[in-house]
């Protein structure tokens, strides 16, 4: 994914995705002169496969978590279409008050994939 770091905004959110899974998260700050990003993940987002078929994906809520510093080449904008109803779920969902570590450990082998390997 190639984005210029300055069209990203604080409060705009981004998606990142690898195989069948994507990671939707808040944009913080992007610091131009560094070419680093401050991202607040909030949902992980499974699909069954790559296709995305009409069966409900596996929502996984992050907003408990820890925030993320990586390179903003590796996110796009989130579409209003796709990332709305999304949204809309994880409003009406209570925040967790402790960090789920299922939604953890699926976080940390996402970042594991596909950012980390990315970088490379």
């Amino acid at each position: 994914m190639t984005n210029s770091i300055c069209d990203f905004q604080p409060r705009q959110i981004v998606c990142t995705t690898h195989q069948a899974t994507h990671l939707y998260a808040e944009v913080i700050q992007v610091v131009e002169s560094r070419q680093i990003g401050w991202f607040r993940p909030l949902l992980l987002v499974e699909f069954l496969d790559d296709e995305q078929l009409s069966i409900s994906p596996t929502l996984l809520d992050l907003r408990s978590g820890a925030d993320l510093l990586c390179s903003p080449s590796l996110f796009r904008p989130a579409i209003d279409t796709e990332v709305i109803p999304l949204l809309m779920q994880l409003s009406a969902w209570e925040p967790p008050l402790e960090r789920d570590p299922v939604a953890f450990k699926r976080l940390h082998q996402f970042i594991q994939q596909a950012l980390l390997l990315d970088e490379k």
